[in-house]
């Protein structure tokens, strides 16, 4: 008996010492994403595109929503992005167009660490801008497409819950892909 005593003080002691801390990695919850797949928008607006098989368009239905304005929504991973038009009837109305839609851009500086921006012109002729905002924001993709002189929409991505953004980071990055195809597959009725 006394040597199990000497044995287990022995332990206790040897174990009292400096040990190395040695830090878990993150972990992050498993989020199964889909292959991309791709539908066309079926209601009547005055511009067409693709869009998510895994999402669905709904009108929007706030009390300042215009016509023409809807919701694409990814109900898997509670998010949604935002969808206004706009008619523009020349360079004024595409001058307040773009204004707005950085006002609107800029409301996240706040919360925003970074914000950056970049103009393309897609395969079809559009012209667009897309901005991808970090930090704790509210919107972390935004973007506007037009063709300069009749048309204008403008999309922003939002999340309905509470998770930090660098867990959402995957979805965030899969939705993304999404809206670049939706821009490079955006028509103006008044295509010919």
């Amino acid at each position: 008996m006394r040597i199990l005593s000497v044995c287990v003080l022995a332990c206790l002691l040897w174990s009292c010492g400096e040990a190395e801390y040695v830090p878990k990695p993150k972990g992050y919850n498993r989020i199964d994403l889909p292959l991309p797949a791709y539908q066309a928008i079926e209601a009547k607006h005055p511009y067409t595109f693709e869009y998510s098989k895994y999402s669905h368009i709904r009108p929007d239905s706030s009390s300042i929503s215009k016509p023409h304005w809807i919701y694409i929504i990814y109900p898997k991973f509670k998010a949604n992005v935002q969808l206004t038009y706009r008619a523009l009837k020349g360079k004024k109305d595409l001058r307040d167009f773009i204004d707005d839609s950085n006002k609107l851009m800029n409301k996240h500086m706040i919360k925003a660490t970074s914000i950056q921006d970049a103009h393309i012109k897609t395969p079809l002729g559009k012209y667009a801008t897309v901005a991808e905002l970090e930090g704790e924001v509210p919107s972390q993709f935004q973007f506007w497409i037009t063709d300069s002189t009749q048309n204008a929409l403008r999309g922003a991505l939002y999340f309905r819950t509470a998770t930090k953004n660098d867990s959402l980071a995957p979805i965030i990055e899969y939705i993304k892909q999404d809206i670049i195809h939706l821009l490079n597959t955006t028509k103006w009725s008044s295509d010919k």
